[in-house]
């Protein structure tokens, strides 16, 4: 059927309109909510697939946005380029989180962070500091037991392979990137995220230009996107050149 044939479908009479819509007006707007909220918990606990691993809870490509309070970030000089560091903070969630979207109060996790930190001094105090990097779960418990999902053999299993595979990852060639913008030359590179690559296209890379950690770019469907960058022509750029060597 065409546009222009469905256009010159026949319109309902009003009388059957104003049935609908009557019908419609009975659900009360408390009992939709309810269902919509129940509807929103069994999607978060549902079991769910990613290249043929179960999991429950957030979908693949969901985000959270966080902000964290005052912390405490301790750090012991090891080597001359080696640091041992702790940190400690609460982290609150940017808005509310959906009734019956998360895991229940006092469920634990064991995350293995793996980041870029981007430090520049201001004065003899003070220094700017951003992170970007991937994080990895390896275990959780949940708020009823006391007992982790993987023993801590397991997780250092599941450490062993992700780090093996991110050193595979650096080994090979990165995307080669060479670009003028706002009357500079920008010149770096691009390290693919395999994890997020299907038939040798990849939606998230580390880009570096000029010797600097600049962030991991993503291919949305508005388009490409730094979190760490705000200035989005420069970010189409960078994307330009991943593509075109893609594209090649």
């Amino acid at each position: 059927m065409t546009m222009a044939t469905a256009t010159r479908k026949k319109a309902p009479s009003k009388a059957k309109t104003a049935k609908k819509t009557t019908a419609t007006a009975k659900v009360p707007a408390k009992k939709k909510k309810k269902e919509a909220m129940k509807d929103l918990s069994l999607t978060y606990n549902q079991f769910k697939e990613f290249e043929g691993q179960r999991y429950t809870g957030m979908k693949i490509g969901k985000s959270h946005k966080w902000y964290y309070d005052k912390g405490e970030w301790h750090e012991t000089k090891i080597t001359p380029d080696l640091w041992e560091l702790s940190y400690a903070v609460t982290k609150r969630r940017a808005g509310k989180a959906p009734k019956g979207s998360g895991v229940t109060v006092g469920t634990a996790y064991h995350w293995y962070i793996l980041a870029h930190q981007n430090v520049r001094k201001l004065n003899e105090d003070d220094y700017t500091t951003s992170m970007t990097g991937l994080k990895l779960k390896l275990a959780h418990k949940r708020a009823d037991t006391d007992k982790w999902s993987v023993s801590a053999k397991t997780q250092r299993k599941h450490l062993v392979a992700f780090l093996q595979e991110l050193i595979a990852q650096l080994e090979k060639e990165p995307i080669p990137i060479d670009f003028e913008y706002n009357g500079k030359q920008y010149k770096g590179e691009a390290i693919p995220i395999t994890q997020t690559c299907l038939d040798g296209v990849c939606t998230k890379l580390d880009v570096i230009l000029n010797d600097e950690q600049v962030g991991i770019i993503r291919y949305l469907k508005s388009g490409w996107k730094i979190d760490t960058h705000p200035d989005k022509k420069f970010v189409k750029a960078v994307g330009q050149e991943i593509l075109h060597w893609y594209n090649k």
